[in-house]
């Protein structure tokens, strides 16, 4: 009788981590994953807008509040660099790798003086980079990113239809690049 119990209870358990697995690696075998849906929108290295109504690709920005800018970037020749400046309520960036993990986020309250300027970098680039930085790079935030590839989304606050204009031109003057000594 208990060896029955617990073949039963085994099952259950495998079955069940079983289906946990299927359900979270489905958008990996699908193509439908964010970052698939990111490299389609055929913008590498420069932010761009998301509409309220989905795109082509499925990505939209559902929030009435925020306004939302994504790009994607490879770190395999050279740093991807971050920069954006405005005075707008609230900015975050988050960078993913190309497994859609996040590897990093900040906001306007933890950048230097508000402003958006991070580099991302592979564990080789971030140590050239650290023996002779360059003074572009002075007040910048370094990060490392072990992946080659992965994208960012930029969102930033228009809590009334007066910020609109502001935050609309902060997303379209932020720069998502290759950084060039």
């Amino acid at each position: 009788m208990r060896s029955i119990i617990f073949a039963s209870l085994v099952g259950l358990v495998g079955a069940a981590l079983l289906h946990i697995v299927i359900v979270l690696a489905l958008p990996q075998f699908t193509g439908r994953d964010a970052y698939t849906r990111v490299l389609s929108l055929l913008e590498m290295d420069s932010f761009f807008p998301l509409t309220a109504e989905p795109g082509p690709t499925g990505l939209n920005n559902a929030d009435p509040f925020l306004r939302t800018a994504v790009c994607s970037f490879s770190v395999a020749d050279a740093p991807a660099r971050f920069v954006g400046r405005g005075d707008v309520p609230f900015w975050s960036l988050a960078i993913f790798d190309s497994g859609s993990n996040e590897v990093f986020s900040m906001n306007d309250q933890t950048a230097v003086h508000g402003d958006l300027d991070l580099v991302v970098a592979t564990p080789i680039q971030l140590v050239e980079l650290r023996k002779s930085p360059p003074e572009a790079l002075a007040q910048s935030i370094m990060i490392e990113m072990k992946d080659e590839e992965g994208y960012a989304v930029l969102r930033a606050l228009a809590p009334l239809d007066s910020f609109e204009d502001l935050v609309r031109t902060f997303l379209a003057e932020s720069r998502c690049e290759p950084f060039q000594r």
